[in-house]
């Protein structure tokens, strides 16, 4: 089976079985704590007794088991509490897909203390092998980053902190500027009377050359970047 087809999810609840046909890779992020909506997660609107013969939970059997007939609110239940079932093949690229959002999310928001800058991807990779972590599908990925954090500590120098960066584009760039910048956080923002945009943007430490790449990709390297030390905002 291909993983971008349904997967089967089990529950056992007063003595019946249940299952339901999810998208595995929604079913995973659902799992995981992400914000998913049911109704996008399930392949039938169908609760099953047995989904290899399509036999149907009967609603009897639904209402004694859960107090509704409501598929989308047993299907959440199904998910949170059930199991679902994967091929080999999918476990390892559900597992890989998590390990490389873990690795994303550090280097974005930590930084080597030594060096105030974000540590590579490759570092972050080899620290987490050293320290045998493996990344969990089934739980929660703040829990499951945290975990990764805590396992690496020992082994490379890790700092998470936020940076405050005043940024000024020239009147030419500015339009486009205050459209780009808003999906980092703006503190501060004002026009200056020769059509400049100063802007103060606060970002983890880890996204730092993130900002100034995309801000010379629009002002062609004519945005200017200062680090404030003490900005009370």
């Amino acid at each position: 089976m291909a993983l971008e087809k349904s997967v089967i999810a089990r529950y056992e609840k007063s003595g019946e079985h249940f299952e339901i046909l999810v998208d595995p890779k929604g079913a995973e992020e659902f799992k995981s704590g992400g914000k998913v909506a049911i109704s996008d997660i399930l392949e039938a609107d169908e609760i099953f007794k047995d989904s290899g013969k399509a036999d149907k939970a009967k609603s009897e059997t639904l209402k004694k088991a859960f107090g509704t007939e409501d598929v989308l609110k047993i299907a959440e239940i199904i998910l949170k509490e059930g199991e679902i079932q994967l091929t080999t093949e999918q476990r390892k690229e559900m597992s890989d897909r998590r390990l490389q959002k873990v690795i994303q999310s550090i280097c974005r928001d930590a930084i080597d203390p030594q060096t105030s800058r974000p540590h590579p991807p490759e570092r972050i990779k080899n620290a987490l092998e050293q320290a045998h972590f493996h990344p969990d599908i089934h739980r929660r990925f703040e829990d499951q980053l945290e975990d990764a954090i805590k396992s690496i500590r020992p082994i490379i120098p890790i700092k998470f902190e936020k940076m405050t960066i005043a940024a000024r584009i020239p009147a030419e760039f500015a339009p486009k500027a205050y459209m780009h910048l808003h999906h980092f956080t703006v503190k501060k923002e004002e026009w200056a009377k020769d059509g400049s945009l100063i802007a103060v943007i606060e970002i983890p430490a880890g996204l730092q050359d993130e900002l100034y790449n995309e801000l010379n990709s629009f002002t062609r390297g004519a945005a200017e970047t200062k680090i404030l030390k003490d900005f009370k905002g």
